[in-house]
């Protein structure tokens, strides 16, 4: 049975992959990741396709431009009827602000359910080195729960974090604020691109409000099977 708390990275390219992949998966995932790659690939119709089936969706494009290009952006988006959406922090208070705005007052004119719109801190890719390299002071840590707090003041519903920031983000921003945790690999997987990894366990622990899990299900011999050993193991956490 489908554990809501689990998002499932669609990274592939072509409608063919995707509806073997969620064909595949059938009812142990009803969430689903569409990013960059695959919307630019295919475009909205892979968003319109899920919906059909029944599936909430994460279209995680990471907007990032002045306020009212962002804003306009992003209610483009939420036409196609994603669940979630998502800009970066680093854009600012000013634009998460505006952006929050009005995308609740045009959802409100059209009749429609708000997305949820969350924000990406520091891409769980990035490590200490690549950080201070960016001429960055701060700790990660401090870094992204700064942004956290920040994304919180402007009206948004969540952050994407890793699930190493989890805890710090639930402390400063309360109960009822989203964390997205990319980077989730299960016990002996390799961890790939990604430097801030974690298992599905200990990110829940931590305070993960939901799970972004993309190679260890796509790329595995089994992939309802992987898909289901990891929901086996959130359930031990609630």
């Amino acid at each position: 049975m489908a554990d809501e708390r689990l998002i499932a990275a669609l990274d592939v390219h072509t409608m063919d992959d995707v509806e073997r992949l969620v064909t595949t998966l059938g009812d142990s995932v009803s969430y689903y990741k569409v990013g960059m790659e695959l919307f630019y690939s295919v475009g909205a119709q892979v968003v319109t396709w899920l919906r059909e089936q029944g599936k909430d969706v994460f279209l995680d494009l990471k907007l990032h431009d002045i306020p009212n290009t962002a804003a306009g952006g992003i209610c483009s988006l939420m036409r196609l009827g994603a669940t979630m959406l998502n800009v970066h922090a680093s854009g600012g208070y000013t634009m998460m602000k505006t952006t929050a705005e009005r995308m609740h007052a045009e959802a409100e004119e059209m009749g429609i359910a708000c997305p949820k719109l969350i924000a990406v801190t520091v891409l769980t890719s990035i490590n200490q080195e690549d950080w201070e390299g960016m001429g960055q002071a701060l700790q990660i840590k401090g870094a992204v729960v700064r942004l956290a707090k920040l994304a919180k003041k402007a009206g948004l519903d969540g952050v994407v974090a890793s699930a190493q920031e989890a805890a710090l983000i639930r402390e400063a921003c309360g109960e009822d604020f989203l964390i997205v945790t990319p980077g989730i690999r299960p016990a002996g997987s390799e961890t790939h691109d990604q430097s801030r990894v974690a298992t599905p366990a200990s990110a829940l622990t931590d305070g993960s409000t939901h799970l972004v899990v993309g190679r260890p299900i796509y790329a595995a011999a089994d992939p309802k099977a992987a898909a289901e050993a990891i929901i086996n193991e959130m359930e031990n956490v609630r």
